[in-house]
């Protein structure tokens, strides 16, 4: 029996409810496979701190950097908090973790299932088929126009005093002036370039032709930042002479990403640009409800939902979480692959399977067309989880 600790961080609003049932996915997994799970919640998030003054207990991040196998994060934002800086109340959780463990690949499948419509147009219409909508966009997550935030939410992670950037002047601007240093290196680039390249390697190429292919989506026609960057990408792409190389300004992108979505197999681009693009290319999907993610480092991992912590929808028994039982999927994908685990792998597809048939049926959120309710939905898809799991590990 292989055994994994797990560390969960629900967080605020939302995040809390689709955590629930992320647990009974873990849970079925716990009853019915070899798999061992240790799972240690640690509350944290926005309101937290208005209740305790801490963003979260201290000791957490030592416990997801060192004990920790993976980590499942809820959503963090809670309306009015704020730490005495003016940051993000929670930050330290989210951001902290990201920068402080390294976690430089943001990693955000679309992908359309079958059964999932659309919401484009104001109504529900199906504008593209499964098989259709099929990518995944790969966001720088550690440099770019958030590093100041992420290196202080690092900082404050870890017990630093938080890095401030030097006061600059600027010439021909007059009054008061905020700004954010927006930095990228060769390094950082390289890194997750080669991280791109290499995801495509095991995917089946563009749903539109089934060529592989990696698209670098910048801004390299302004900014420096964006020109080293794009220049790192076409030297990386050298070293693989299969697989074919695109590009797109960020702004054309958002065009043709929701006017051709086929074209497109692995996408590479700097943190913010990746941010904005990839909330658009949910809509593809089907929306938030259903956008999984990874952060992923060299040696650590972080899985969560895309929507954030929408504290007006908590505890109402509505969203979609979807998104989050995904994100357990990706995270048993990352440990299969990691650990060299065939039973993680199996477990990751197995859930991934069982989110597609809950999505045929009528067992639905609002947000998807339906009525049913958040726990309706992890419900049903733990009863099909179950009989795979069943079948698969001979489970009487």
């Amino acid at each position: 029996m292989t055994s994994y600790t797990l560390a969960l961080l629900p967080g605020d609003g939302i995040g809390r409810d689709v955590m629930d049932e992320a647990k009974k996915v873990l849970q079925c997994v716990e009853d019915l496979t070899p798999l061992s799970l240790t799972l240690n919640e640690i509350p944290c998030g926005g309101k937290y701190y208005l209740e305790t003054g801490e963003e979260w207990p201290k000791g957490s991040f030592e416990f997801c950097r060192d004990e920790a196998d993976a980590i499942l994060l809820g959503a963090i934002g809670w309306p009015g908090a704020k730490t005495k800086d003016g940051d993000l109340a929670g930050g330290a959780v989210i951001l902290g973790l990201r920068s402080g463990l390294d976690l430089y690949a943001n990693v955000r499948p679309i992908k359309l299932y079958e059964g999932v419509r659309h919401k484009i147009h104001g109504e529900f219409t199906q504008v593209w088929k499964p098989g259709q909508v099929d990518m995944i966009i790969i966001r720088e997550n550690t440099q770019g126009l958030y590093h100041a935030l992420l290196r202080r939410s690092a900082d404050k992670a870890q017990g630093r005093e938080p890095w401030e950037p030097e006061d600059m002047e600027f010439p021909g601007l007059e009054g008061e002036v905020a700004w954010d240093p927006r930095p990228i290196s060769r390094a950082g680039s390289e890194r997750v370039i080669r991280f791109a390249f290499e995801a495509a390697q095991r995917r089946n190429g563009a749903p539109g032709d089934g060529n592989t292919r990696v698209t670098c989506v910048d801004k390299s026609n302004v900014t420096r930042g964006c020109q080293l960057f794009n220049r790192i990408y076409h030297e990386i792409s050298n070293d693989y002479p299969d697989t074919e190389t695109d590009h797109a300004f960020i702004d054309a992108f958002c065009m043709w990403a929701v006017r051709n979505p086929e074209w497109y197999d692995v996408v590479v681009t700097p943190n913010m640009f990746g941010d904005i693009s990839t909330d658009l290319a949910s809509v593809l999907q089907g929306g938030m409800g259903i956008a999984a993610s990874a952060n992923l480092g060299d040696k650590h991992g972080m899985f969560e939902p895309v929507h954030g912590s929408a504290p007006k929808y908590a505890g109402q028994n509505t969203t979609n979480p979807m998104a989050m039982i995904s994100s357990v999927s990706m995270m048993f994908d990352w440990l299969g692959d990691t650990k060299d685990d065939a039973d993680c792998r199996a477990v990751g597809d197995f859930i991934d399977r069982a989110v597609a048939e809950v999505l045929k049926g009528d067992t639905l959120t609002y947000d998807l067309g339906g009525s049913a309710g958040t726990t309706d939905v992890g419900d049903a898809v733990v009863a099909q989880l179950e009989k795979m799991l069943r079948e698969h590990f001979a489970v009487a």
